[in-house]
């Protein structure tokens, strides 16, 4: 058993599909499928269900996956470790961020690449149960999400302040008369591109679309930040969004007008294990950003 063949794990877990793992893992289709049998013969257990196609990993092929995550973060913070003892920074920074965020991750990648640049970034979009969890397993270094509910006991917590909300607009298909900002009534009537349910930003929409007597039916719901701005470019709608999270520059149609009295009901934090394993590439970054976070005016800390 090698740690290769636990990445090739990994990936087919992950991707669902033995030729896009293979692609990930940069090997050839037959080199993954018969390293993982490899693996299954020492192990003497079936991990994978084959068909014609990938069909899904066993029950005892979930079990040892768990083992295998485990196993490839300890390696990592060895490997990392090493490199600090050496007196460098190196390896990749595994970052889990809500889909929608008031802190743009980008400021606080670039200071990161400035202070170490051989430092890789890995960022997920997750939510903050998963984020949390993954902390917890040590498959996440540093994640961004909300504090509620959170037994705050078990992380390292940089607090970041109230996360205010914006009308995303593309000014080709809206415009509000230069409004600095604009009131929760100007929204009805507008069709709008929400998150879908059950996720803790659409919550806050939701119970402050309430609060002001307003019930729109969404055009368009999406778990992807990404597509909700897709369909504002489009013209397909309106969107309300975190303000200073960067999303308006990505076109030059975009425009963020703040809404009065419009924030997210739980606060947010950046997070790191509390206690150990972690690795010292974790621990320098979390010190940098939190000294970045410090020095900064414009970053939303409490």
């Amino acid at each position: 058993m090698d740690i290769k063949q636990l990445k090739f794990l990994i990936a087919l877990a992950e991707t669902r599909h033995f030729g896009k793992a293979a692609e990930r893992c940069h090997v050839t289709q037959p080199t993954l499928s018969m390293r993982l049998r490899a693996l299954e013969e020492e192990l003497d257990l079936v991990l994978v269900n084959r068909g014609h196609r990938f069909e899904g990993i066993t029950e005892a092929g979930e079990r040892i996956l768990a083992w295998a995550r485990t196993l490839l973060a300890a390696h990592d913070g060895l490997q990392s470790e090493a490199a600090n003892c050496r007196g460098q920074l190196v390896g990749t920074l595994r970052l889990g961020m809500v889909p929608l965020a008031a802190l743009d991750p980008m400021r606080l990648i670039q200071p990161l690449h400035r202070a170490f640049p051989e430092l890789r970034f890995a960022l997920q979009s997750l939510s903050s149960e998963r984020i949390i969890d993954g902390l917890s397993r040590n498959q996440l270094d540093i994640g961004l999400c909300y504090l509620e509910p959170l037994d705050a006991t078990d992380f390292e917590v940089i607090r970041l302040g109230a996360t205010d909300m914006g009308l995303l607009h593309d000014t080709r298909y809206f415009t509000f008369d230069d409004a600095a900002t604009l009131d929760w009534p100007r929204l009805e009537g507008l069709p709008l591109g929400l998150l879908t349910k059950g996720m803790h930003y659409r919550h806050s929409i939701g119970v402050a679309l309430q609060r002001h007597g307003l019930d729109p039916a969404p055009v368009l719901e999406s778990d992807s930040t990404f597509q909700l701005v897709q369909a504002v470019g489009a013209g397909l709608c309106c969107a309300i969004m975190p303000l200073d999270s960067g999303i308006e520059a990505l076109g030059g149609h975009l425009r963020m007008t703040p809404i009065a009295e419009a924030r997210t009901q739980a606060p947010m934090g950046l997070l790191m294990r509390g206690t150990g394993p972690r690795s010292a590439l974790a621990e320098q970054c979390f010190a940098e950003i939190r000294a970045q976070l410090s020095e900064s005016t414009d970053m939303p800390t409490s």
